[in-house]
């Protein structure tokens, strides 16, 4: 297992990873990089993340690779003529701990013949799995559960986007085993101070299962 790194992965594309990195990284001081970009270049998720944490200029990382479609990794790859493998990736220089955000849900590829998942297991990377309350959302995440799981990919908790719903996570906790660990509301102010005073509210609870998994700094 690679030290001091934490994969963000979701259970679906537009599941608020980009948010929840954010706010995940400024609870616990952590460096965010995104591998693979597809797309939305000038507003893509290290522009976000690195205006909405504290000294971002200098705690977000270039991409490994960056891609022109927003569309699917490696369909985006085709089109641009770019290849990409993961076992080549130069990784980010830092001495903090390290959030690396993934594209799409668990396994959406990354290029032809592998997935997100595919990529965490080779580099043997715990997750945080962000989840969102929507009808269907007890099975995706599920589901999202079982693949990391018949991976052997440690899973250090749930992180829910947006609106709370007790039963559904519930449901979830007592029949995975997976806790929440943290919770991030839908921001109706999206900028810098509103991702500090909710990450000072989420620190204690993320701290603790971050540092029991003995990921932490």
């Amino acid at each position: 297992m690679m030290d001091n790194v934490i994969a963000i992965v979701g259970i679906h594309t537009d599941i608020g990873k980009t948010i929840a990195s954010a706010v995940i990284a400024e609870a616990i001081d952590a460096d965010y990089w995104k591998p693979v970009q597809a797309g939305n270049i000038g507003h893509r998720d290290k522009l976000v993340v690195e205006n909405l944490i504290s000294n971002g200029n200098v705690r977000v990382h270039e991409e490994a690779v960056l891609l022109s479609e927003p569309m699917s990794p490696h369909a985006a790859a085709h089109i641009d003529n770019v290849k990409i493998d993961h076992t080549r990736f130069t990784w980010p220089d830092t001495n903090k701990l390290l959030l690396v955000e993934t594209a799409g849900g668990v396994l959406s590829p990354m290029y032809e013949g592998v997935t997100m998942a595919d990529f965490v297991k080779y580099y043997k990377l715990p997750v945080i799995l962000i989840s969102q309350n929507y009808l269907g959302s007890i099975n995706h995440t599920l589901l999202s559960i079982e693949v990391l799981k018949s991976r052997d990919i440690p899973i250090l908790g749930l992180v829910i986007n947006g609106n709370t719903n007790n039963e559904s996570e519930s449901f979830i906790e007592q029949y995975s085993g997976v806790p929440v660990i943290a919770k991030v509301p839908f921001f109706t102010e999206l900028d810098h101070t509103a991702i500090n005073a909710h990450a000072i509210k989420i620190r204690k609870s993320l701290l603790n299962y971050v540092e029991h998994s003995g990921t932490g700094q």
